[in-house]
């Protein structure tokens, strides 16, 4: 294997390491996984807190299937609600409810601290970061 590639499953290895850590302080503390806690954030900072289902996918990476079971789940604990478009009666968006603001607002210090915490552990970030950057 090439020195990027070797970098490349090195980083890949270390940032699961990490998402895992923080995944385990949003559970515990705030019964969170780190996907919802993802989408209280995104809606958070989208024009009027909301989004397309789709567009929410896009922005965290996930299927449709996938999206709309977390929503699902937000939408149990209040923490969003489902609207549709006034303009096109197919689509559908994702509310980010008071309740969700608040408690993405509460999670936010410990997934801060959290990550600062697994990055401490995990160094190197930069190291492997530069070697793609050399290649």
């Amino acid at each position: 294997m090439s020195n990027k590639s070797d970098s490349w499953l090195t980083l890949i290895h270390a940032i699961a390491n990490v998402e895992a850590e923080i995944a385990r302080t949003l559970q515990d503390r705030h019964g969170l996984g780190l996907s919802d806690y993802r989408a209280l954030e995104v809606l958070a900072r989208s024009p009027k807190s909301e989004l397309r289902m789709q567009e929410l996918a896009t922005h965290l990476q996930l299927n449709q299937s996938s999206v709309s079971r977390m929503v699902e789940r937000l939408e149990r604990g209040g923490y969003t609600i489902r609207d549709l478009c006034p303009d096109d009666k197919r689509g559908v968006y994702t509310v980010l409810t008071d309740k969700g603001r608040a408690h993405a607002e509460a999670a936010r210090p410990d997934y801060e601290k959290a990550l600062d915490g697994a990055l401490e552990k995990h160094e190197g970030f930069a190291t492997l970061t530069a070697n793609f950057r050399r290649e």
